[in-house]
């Protein structure tokens, strides 16, 4: 597996991560890590999830040039 991959499937990891914990923050109706408002939690697994997908289509990018 390319490093490319690998590196896209972590970020894809941790922003499911983070969505998991958003959904647990929920269900307790308590902040964790600090985050005061529910959607900071997508903003940031957002971010994980868009770094992601352009890893991955980066990786499917330099293999197809080869």
């Amino acid at each position: 597996m390319k490093l490319m991959d690998i590196l896209a499937l972590i970020s894809g990891g941790i922003g499911v991560l983070i969505v998991i914990i958003a959904a647990i923050s929920v269900v307790i109706g308590r902040n964790i890590f600090g985050f005061t408002h529910l959607v900071n939690y997508f903003h940031a697994a957002n971010s994980f999830l868009l770094i992601s997908v352009v890893l991955f289509l980066a990786g499917k990018r330099i293999d197809a040039g080869k």
